[in-house]
């Protein structure tokens, strides 16, 4: 069977249209609070909390706790921050995003030699998001997925040949993520009262956690309070860290509102996802967040998902943060369930919507 023809949203943000195909259209009820990006990244309001990582192994006892419970906060207030002086060179993170830039600017021809085809059930690599049966729904965005660590776990023959750097870049920056994926883990175990590497091992350790990133790419839109670049989700991940090349997009639906991400020059924002919450006991929370496009610049980013192995693990809240007073607030599944669990209920909300 042939692989599904995908028209990309590149080539029609590219062709010339005024209107977007209906398929982009979001339903009536989120259009209400689509407003545009640059506007709403202006306003003054509550704001991601920004985390600085320098004094995080201070030998001064007082200093570390105090960043330390910082990233506590931030993780239980809101379950995304900016992380400044995070380790990862700034020189890297350039690197990184410049070979993903190139990349997407090669003509689409090019990319489709590198398309998934996700009929099969082959992810990875060069996609746009096919219809939802349920509710029809499109995201103005375009991707490329693929799995960078752990090395042994990786198939690099589909990782993009152009820019030539492109490897070299994303292998050193997935190897460096995951020392400080490992380490903000630990303060997360410590703060919630565990031995230091109890949640590393609860999400699969070095040999078990998948380190998955999705270069998102978010071409300009004609009409962008009609449509997404991501619909409104929670992570399933453990943790996702996220790079992006400046432009606004990203919104947190914090106390009951959307809340515009500011752009932090050399941070890295972290989401906590799912799994941490749900180990958690909820008491570090996996937020609702969505991405709006803009008319004037092309928005780019880089999502790298922390991933427990989809069967060998059961997440639950884990015993010793379970009490009477706090019963456990999710049930056992293994990482496929709960993803299945999402999909079946995001499933069951659309064509409840579309009756």
């Amino acid at each position: 069977m042939a692989p599904t023809v995908v028209e990309r949203v590149e080539s029609l943000s590219g062709s010339g249209i005024q209107s977007i195909p209906k398929e982009y259209v979001r339903p009536k009820e989120e259009l209400a609070n689509i407003g545009d990006v640059f506007e709403e990244e202006k306003k003054v309001g509550p704001q991601v909390p920004t985390i600085d990582l320098k004094d995080i192994d201070s030998p001064d006892e007082f200093v570390r706790a105090k960043c330390r419970e910082k990233l506590r906060k931030a993780a239980e207030e809101w379950g995304v921050m900016h992380l400044v002086n995070h380790g990862i060179p700034d020189e890297l993170l350039n690197q990184l995003k410049s070979a993903g830039a190139e990349f997407f600017s090669l003509p689409v021809e090019e990319k489709e030699k590198y398309a998934n085809d996700q009929a099969a059930g082959n992810v990875q690599g060069y996609g746009s998001k096919l219809a939802n049966n349920a509710s029809g729904q499109l995201e103005w965005e375009d991707y490329f997925f693929h799995l960078i660590f752990p090395e042994d776990k990786r198939d690099l023959s589909i990782w993009p040949k152009t820019p030539s750097y492109y490897t070299e870049v994303t292998s050193d920056y997935a190897r460096r993520l995951r020392v400080l994926a490992s380490k903000i883990l630990e303060v997360l175990s410590l703060e919630l009262g565990l031995e230091e590497g109890r949640l590393e091992k609860e999400v699969g350790g070095m040999e078990e956690l998948l380190l998955q990133m999705k270069i998102n790419y978010y071409p300009k839109c004609p009409q962008p309070e009609l449509a997404l670049g991501v619909e409104a989700h929670t992570d399933i991940s453990a943790l996702t860290f996220l790079l992006h090349n400046m432009v606004p997009g990203l919104q947190l639906f914090y106390e009951g509102k959307w809340v515009t991400a500011k752009c932090v020059p050399d941070s890295i924002l972290m989401h906590i996802g799912d799994t941490t919450e749900i180990l958690s006991n909820g008491k570090f929370k996996s937020i609702l967040h969505r991405g709006l496009v803009n008319k004037e610049k092309v928005r780019i980013s880089w999502a790298v998902f922390c991933e427990p192995p989809k069967e060998k693990i059961i997440l639950k809240p884990l015993p010793e943060l379970v009490t009477e007073t706090e019963p456990a607030r999710f049930p056992p599944r293994t990482f496929a369930q709960h993803i299945h669990h999402k999909l079946f209920r995001k499933d069951q909300e659309a064509s409840a919507q579309s009756k």
